[in-house]
């Protein structure tokens, strides 16, 4: 089963990828971990696959992107002499799929300025995705299209170029199916 978890319906449509299952998490990570426990109740997946937009926070990254390494961006408890994405009490920090690809933090934030953590993408999923997929042991795979640069202009370019990343992540899933 090609299992697909999207934030939301703008940015993959489920008539693009009509051999895959589509799902739709809603957005931030609450959302995200909620959908993402079903789905494995539900289905008992191998393979999740997670497809959205990103802010880029490395000015040289373009269009669709393999991401492999996940922080939350968002925990800071450094006032308690935590490091800044480090919950506090759990000993699962940065979830790492495979190299090759960018980090991604993730937050419950639009991101319009850079962050504390510094990461190659900014989202509001991924990182509960993942956490999420490393704890049910299951393989996870996940596809940015870099949509902004996380900066002040991040919501009027995050607008403009939602649906453009949905070709390049078509295509990418047929050579992915293909091998």
């Amino acid at each position: 089963m090609n299992l697909v978890l999207v934030a939301v319906k703008e940015e993959l449509d489920e008539k693009d990828l009509p051999d895959f299952q589509i799902h739709y998490t809603g957005v931030g990570k609450i959302n995200a971990a909620i959908k993402t426990l079903k789905i494995i109740n539900d289905y008992n997946p191998s393979l999740i696959i997670n497809y959205g937009t990103a802010g880029s926070l490395n000015k040289e990254l373009k269009g669709l992107v393999e991401v492999t390494r996940f922080f939350q961006r968002d925990m800071d408890s450094t006032p308690i002499g935590f490091n800044i994405g480090q919950t506090p009490f759990d000993d699962i920090g940065e979830i790492n799929f495979g190299s090759g690809g960018y980090s991604c933090g993730t937050g419950d934030s639009f991101v319009t300025q850079t962050p504390k953590l510094k990461t190659d993408l900014v989202d509001m999923e991924a990182y509960a995705i993942a956490k999420i997929c490393y704890i049910e042991d299951v393989k996870f795979k996940c596809f940015k299209y870099i949509s902004d640069n996380a900066d002040a202009g991040a919501n009027e370019d995050w607008i403009e170029n939602i649906s453009l990343g949905k070709k390049l992540f078509v295509k990418q899933m047929r050579k992915l199916v293909a091998n």
